[in-house]
């Protein structure tokens, strides 16, 4: 399809295209878009921030508008299940604009870190359209505020990222409750085995669709590595965002912990900067992003809630702090950057003990990272040298074959989200080379990923929506 128009989608829905002046469809709209409108269940493999909320968000404002039917009490027509509280709300946010010359339409949003008793009353008297986290959701079947025995629809996104914080189990006893004449979308970044076995289960003879390929790196982020002592980080990344021609940055930590204490060595150093993660409130949360998006915070200290739950525009740099142990986080991390067209730049620090992770991120992306070394000290450990055809500013070359992957792993807190992990949530990473990379000692609790790579074009100050290639202005 070259145009929206091309989908036979029901006029309120195309007028409000026109509005967000979406004009040419993503890869994955193209192909998800027809299948969906068909009834089939459908299993795309896609990243976040290729389009795929569209992609599964227009065909069935289209059923709903189609076939008006007023939702039972306590129940809802269709139900699209996230891993994180921002990933959620854009959704909702996405369905809500798309949907708005569609009236009445009624859309929630269930997710931890606010007040229960708000969604209780709302879902009260039934709605259209459920977007939830799993924890939260079955908190809200657990108080017999919420019944599925009535979702026509069921959308999985992010499976792949469930997997990783746990949520597998409550998926499995969601599904239990839905009724089986139902269509199913599945989404998902990478397909292991156990993510297989679940889609499996849950759908009737799926369409499968593909569009990208797991775990590439951005073209045009300029990627970097810099060799140094743990001690030595927090003055190395006061000097880089001095001297860096820095406009937005995001700073990425392991810990929630961390992000804080970054908070407090920038502070010191004459720096404004806050803290993103699991153990601050939706309202905080909500504060810090909209003053990051607005441009009056220049530096955000994120834990890997951020990877796949921000969507701005504008993030000239980000800063690996801490090199995260899962090799795929590090691919959605240096996602926030680069969007829109635009050029962007990803530094890592590296001290002894990441040795072992940035291997695995090399192994992952096909590529040797330029690096520099400012460590006092040798280099134990170290990731083998750079081939000489890998030197070329830390872009992939083209012929190499990537791969696209999952976000970072993570027990999630107390946000609605649950866990099957003990401890601190994380486990030791074998590297292709037989060796474990150490565990992480102080893992942060409850904090899932963000929004992946975009390729589309934004209007100025308003959040993007996952939707198609907009028309020039």
């Amino acid at each position: 399809m070259t145009s929206f128009n091309d989908f036979g989608l029901v006029e309120p829905i195309l007028r409000a295209l026109a509005e967000e002046k979406y004009v040419t469809p993503t890869p994955i709209q193209d192909q998800t878009i027809p299948l969906a409108l068909q009834g089939r269940d459908v299993i795309g493999i896609a990243q976040t921030g290729t389009g795929k909320t569209a992609a599964f968000a227009l065909p069935i404002l289209h059923h709903l508008q189609t076939k008006r039917l007023r939702p039972d009490k306590k129940a809802c027509r269709v139900l699209v299940l996230s891993p994180t509280r921002e990933l959620s709300g854009q959704i909702t946010e996405s369905f809500r604009a798309y949907g708005r010359h569609i009236r009445p339409l009624s859309v929630e949003l269930a997710i931890g870190g606010v007040p229960i008793n708000r969604q209780v009353r709302g879902l009260s008297h039934g709605v259209e359209v459920l977007v939830a986290t799993p924890g939260r959701l079955l908190d809200l079947v657990n108080q017999r505020a919420l019944r599925l025995d009535q979702v026509e629809i069921l959308v999985l996104d992010e499976a792949d990222r469930m997997l990783d914080m746990g949520f597998i189990n409550d998926i499995r006893k969601v599904v239990a409750m839905l009724r089986s004449a139902r269509q199913t979308l599945f989404f998902s970044a990478t397909m292991p085995q156990e993510i297989t076995k679940l889609a499996d289960q849950m759908l009737r003879n799926p369409a499968r669709v593909a569009v990208t390929p797991q775990a590439s790196t951005v073209e045009r982020v300029e990627q970097r590595v810099i060799l140094t002592d743990r001690a030595s980080k927090p003055a190395l990344l006061a000097e880089l965002l001095k001297s860096e021609p820095v406009e937005r940055v995001l700073v990425f930590t392991r810990t929630k912990h961390g992000a804080d204490k970054v908070v407090r060595s920038l502070e010191k150093a004459g720096l404004l900067a806050e803290a993103i993660h699991g153990n601050k409130s939706q309202p905080q949360r909500e504060r810090v992003l909209a003053a990051f998006r607005n441009g009056k915070l220049r530096t955000l200290i994120a834990t890997d809630i951020a990877a796949r739950g921000i969507d701005v525009d504008g993030v000239s740099h980000v800063f690996n702090y801490d090199l995260p142990n899962i090799p795929e986080s590090y691919v959605h991390r240096i996602g926030r950057t680069a969007r829109a067209g635009a050029d962007g730049v990803a530094i890592s620090f590296c001290d002894h003990e990441e040795a072992p992770f940035l291997r695995d991120i090399e192994r992952l992306i096909r590529m040797a990272i330029p690096s520099t070394n400012r460590r006092t000290g040798g280099r134990p450990n170290a990731p083998a040298p750079q081939h000489a055809e890998n030197r070329n500013g830390g872009r992939p070359q083209r012929g190499h074959r990537q791969q696209r992957g999952n976000g970072g792993g993570g027990r999630p807190g107390n946000n609605g989200h649950r866990s099957h992990n003990g401890g601190n949530g994380h486990q030791a990473r074998p590297s292709q080379n037989g060796h474990h990379a150490a565990p992480r000692p102080d893992a942060s609790a409850g904090e899932p990923s963000g929004i992946g790579n975009v390729t589309f074009l934004q209007r100025s100050g308003e959040p993007r929506r996952n939707a198609g290639h907009r028309a020039p202005r």
